[in-house]
């Protein structure tokens, strides 16, 4: 697996972290989904991912994360939020490819 992956992942991350969550999104819910909880979720999924191969349910749910935020994304209709969540979606990706990697 590849050294530069994982720390790309861990540059996302850190970036992420750094960017202020979008104002007016604590609370709310697009699509059925807690923007509050998606994006602790995916930062979590990612977390674990740089730490170790994920066992199935993990790498279940970030391929479910995946989907969800191919849901939303369209949905927000704020230019702020839609770069923030599309930095998670491209953070939970990323994650998902480690750990597809893994398995090969």
């Amino acid at each position: 697996m590849s050294e530069e992956r994982l720390e790309a992942l861990s540059q996302m991350m850190a970036e992420h972290m750094a960017m202020p969550f979008p104002p007016g999104f604590r609370g709310l819910d697009i699509e059925g989904q807690s923007m509050v909880l998606l994006d602790a979720d995916a930062y979590g999924y990612a977390s674990s991912a740089l730490r170790g191969p994920l066992d199935e349910q993990r790498r279940a749910g970030l391929l479910r994360l995946t989907a969800v935020l191919d849901t939303v994304l369209p949905a927000i209709d704020d230019e702020y939020a839609t770069t923030y969540y599309t930095r998670v979606r491209d953070m939970v990706v990323l994650a998902a490819d480690i750990e597809a990697l893994r398995g090969k």
